[in-house]
């Protein structure tokens, strides 16, 4: 199980709250929590990938292994691609990509993503749970995805999929998704040839950068995690929600 390696992407601009990575909750960063459920999993090595050297400062205060790459990337995708090359890691090295906006991303979780890749052939795992409510299915910001029987993904959304057709049927719609978390675990080989081509047009209508890996044929095993994560941060209000999730 510990055969993986954790890399948390970590940029310094964030349009919706600037500086997010070095916000402060509960008297430390945010990416200190973040590194810190990183630690408490089962990887080999947690690395934090950034440009900023902000954020490598801080990083280093608290121990952490940093890697700088360049300032290009698009996607915390790309990052971690540059770090698979940079760390010179095999095709084979699986590499779980933990946001650095998920500070209550529990351990388990990590494992579990880090696990179902191990325990299939797919290119990409990840991790999905019932969707809540009405209103978050029907929220573009809570990404829906839709599995096949096998436990695959189909497709991945931010609109309300499945339609219900027939008015009655919106609880069987709603019951169809699951809300999608962003962890992911990759195959060093798998990340290098998603950076490797350009966004699908999928990709680029749903800003979704998931499309890319299906519209390139590429298998993404899915699994409703052993317990639900707790808020990620994307706005000032969502640093408040993480606080009261994390130790004091």
């Amino acid at each position: 199980m510990s055969d993986f390696v954790i890399v948390i992407p970590s940029r310094y601009a964030s349009t919706r709250l600037p500086g997010k990575p070095l916000r402060e909750i509960n008297g430390k960063t945010m990416l200190e929590h973040v590194y810190e459920r990183g630690t408490e999993s089962a990887a080999r090595e947690v690395v934090i990938a950034t440009d900023d050297e902000r954020i490598a400062e801080a990083a280093e205060v608290f121990g952490a292994r940093v890697c700088m790459t360049g300032n290009q990337h698009r996607s915390g995708t790309e990052r971690i691609a540059e770090v698979c090359d940079l760390m010179d890691w095999n095709d084979d090295k699986i590499v779980v990509n933990l946001q650095g906006d998920e500070p209550t991303m529990p351990a388990a979780l990590i494992d579990q993503c880090a696990g179902l890749l191990q325990q299939s052939s797919a290119d990409i795992a990840t991790l999905a749970s019932p969707i809540a409510s009405q209103e978050d299915f029907e929220n573009p910001n809570v990404v829906k995805v839709v599995l096949a029987d096998d436990g695959n993904a189909i497709y991945f959304s931010r609109a309300a999929i499945p339609y219900a057709r027939v008015g009655d049927h919106a609880i069987e719609a709603r019951s169809a998704a699951l809300h999608h978390h962003g962890i992911y675990a990759y195959r060093c080989g798998v990340l290098r040839r998603l950076v490797a081509t350009e966004p699908s047009d999928l990709e680029v209508c749903e800003q979704l950068e998931q499309l890319r890996a299906l519209s390139l044929g590429m298998t993404i095993r899915v699994a409703v995690p052993v317990e639900r994560p707790g808020p990620g941060v994307d706005i000032e209000e969502d640093l408040a929600a993480a606080a009261a999730k994390l130790p004091h």
